[in-house]
């Protein structure tokens, strides 16, 4: 069965794989390149980017995700993945430079500036959806055959390729499934009906047990 890895080295890993549960899609972590095999789509979390920059090295994982990319491996950045894919970063380096996008690093300030708030997406969902937006960067410019999901004031806050999705926000962090949804299609995975009301936040801690 074709399933969507969620990058497992920092993050919020553990709240993508429950959307992706939620929906019915088989997931799992990605934490070595032998992990990439057979996956459809791979979810790049938010976290914070000049460490998952370090950790991709450590693991041997950034030349094996762009080798499973041009080979069809459909990507989704969230936040810091955003700025990882990303080909333009002010003031900073590119990682993996896999979408032709121009971002800006905490665009919006420290910590405390991060905020939630509502908007509409009409090629990703036809009811409004609830954005959380954490430290979060802004995508300043899109090349050639970078679509814009959504702009909001001087900024895109979401973007796409034919290969690639972008989000600066964290979908994962919301009742709404609308954007796993979306890239689920993208990848060209079927997905369940759910009930997104009767959604409540799990507890990560359950999967790190205490030791005896």
């Amino acid at each position: 069965m074709a399933r969507i890895g969620v990058l497992a080295l920092q993050g919020g890993v553990v709240e993508h794989l429950e959307h992706l549960q939620r929906l019915g899609v088989a997931a799992g972590p990605v934490k070595k390149a032998a992990d990439l095999e057979g996956l459809a789509g791979l979810i790049i979390p938010g976290g914070e980017s000049t460490c998952l920059r370090r950790l991709l090295r450590i693991y041997e994982l950034d030349e094996a995700i762009v080798a499973r990319f041009r080979a069809g491996l459909k990507l989704w950045g969230t936040c810091a993945g955003a700025i990882l894919l990303a080909k333009r970063v002010v003031d900073g380096d590119p990682g993996l430079a896999l979408i032709d996008i121009e971002v800006a690093r905490n665009a919006f300030g420290s910590q405390l500036a991060s905020f939630n708030t509502v908007a509409d997406v009409p090629a990703v969902a036809a009811a409004p959806i609830p954005l959380t937006f954490i430290r979060a960067p802004k995508i300043k410019a899109l090349g050639p055959g970078v679509r814009s999901l959504l702009r909001l004031d001087d900024y895109h806050a979401a973007a796409e390729d034919d290969a690639v999705l972008v989000t600066v926000f964290h979908p994962e962090l919301t009742p709404s499934l609308a954007f796993h949804r979306y890239f689920a299609a993208k990848c060209g995975l079927a997905t369940a009906e759910v009930d997104e009301a009767a959604w409540r936040p799990a507890d990560w801690t359950r999967h790190a047990p205490l030791p005896r």
